[in-house]
């Protein structure tokens, strides 16, 4: 009896550490929701500075593709769109272009007209956002510098515009 009381003890132990790890690894998970959001510093394709830091104080929409991923090239045009009607009202669209060249991102990136700061990142920002395993990976970061939404492959417009709403309207 004493044996299993003991072993029901240390059971227990062992479940109460167990859930104690989950939820302090759940917080500081990379590139999860209410985290905050990795900052990087890259060249974008003109050559100038692209750093997160440069918007503070901005929703961000920070979208990870490349040249060759279809539904990256179906949301891109909707991105350019959110720029133009949103930009001046404190958003701003950042894309970080997992292409292993620069030529096609410049040609893609006069092609689709894109209105926004791009770069072409590496694993290394990729693993700071908590991997990109598939494109696209779009994150919503909040004024407060916090991601406020994470879409993993192509983007329900309508979800996202609304989300960059009320993230504009909350000050």
């Amino acid at each position: 009896m004493k044996k299993a009381g003991c072993l029901a003890m240390v059971l227990l132990l062992w479940i109460a550490l167990s859930q104690t790890a989950c939820h302090r690894s759940a917080d500081a998970h990379p590139g999860a929701v209410n985290s905050k959001a990795p900052e990087f510093s890259l060249q974008d394709l003109n050559g100038h500075p692209l750093d997160l830091a440069s918007y503070n104080g901005r929703v961000v929409l920070l979208n990870f593709w490349a040249t060759w991923c279809t539904p990256c090239r179906a949301e891109i045009p909707n991105f350019v769109e959110f720029q133009n009607s949103y930009g001046p009202q404190g958003l701003q669209v950042l894309g970080i272009s997992m292409d292993d060249d620069t030529k096609p991102v410049r040609e893609f990136y006069q092609q689709f007209k894109m209105n926004y700061p791009v770069a072409v990142g590496n694993q290394e920002l990729a693993e700071s956002y908590g991997g990109v395993l598939g494109l696209p990976v779009t994150f919503l970061i909040g004024r407060d510098g916090k991601i406020a939404a994470k879409y993993v492959g192509a983007v329900q417009i309508p979800t996202v515009e609304q989300a960059i709403k009320s993230h504009l309207q909350a000050r």
